[in-house]
């Protein structure tokens, strides 16, 4: 196991030793992302996503992507599934970074449109009891703050935390979130 460790290593080090043009204007990407969703119950509730950046000047890029959210309720001993699939864009603006762009931190805002789906559909419980809430069509906006290192010329090791607002949903309209995702540059 030690020898696979001291590999991946020493991949890891030739890999980020390239010393190329990053965050170049009009270069796409392709990122994909996973964490978990920040409340009462860390761990249970995640989100995967994933997305297309186009780089523009200076830094910044657009995001366009598509989620799938899964939390869940109790109920007794139920645990009723929220879903939750949202198409989100926005822009990326960067704030902080070295001059090479191995290292950045970028900042977004994004709106966002989706559908909210508790318990697959199904109103009605085993015990008889009836769900209020219904599927919705949702809306609203989101913001994140990203960390990004280059691991070689073409992928990037994003960190970030993020929110989304939603209206139109019968469950918290703040949503925060945390996770890790792994972009590849074309």
């Amino acid at each position: 196991m030690k020898k696979y460790i001291y590999i991946v290593m020493l991949i890891l080090i030739g890999i980020t030793t390239s010393q190329a043009q990053r965050m170049l204007p009009k270069q796409k990407g392709l990122e994909v992302s996973a964490g978990v969703l920040s409340d009462d119950k860390i761990g249970n509730d995640y989100y995967l996503n994933i997305g297309l950046t186009v780089n523009g000047k200076n830094g910044n890029y657009q995001i366009w992507a598509l989620e799938y959210t899964y939390q869940y309720h109790n109920y007794k001993d139920l645990r009723i599934p929220q879903e939750t699939y949202i198409a989100e864009g926005g822009y990326s603006f960067f704030l902080l970074g070295d001059v090479r762009k191995n290292i950045t931190l970028n900042t977004a805002i994004t709106g966002l449109v989706g559908y909210e789906s508790i318990n697959r559909g199904e109103a009605m419980l085993y015990d008889g009891a009836k769900i209020l809430s219904e599927d919705n069509f949702i809306y609203g906006t989101g913001g994140r703050l990203t960390f990004e290192t280059y691991l070689s010329d073409r992928f990037v090791l994003v960190l970030q935390g993020r929110t989304k607002v939603l209206w139109g949903t019968n469950f918290k309209q703040f949503r925060p979130s945390a996770g890790v995702g792994l972009r590849f540059n074309f």
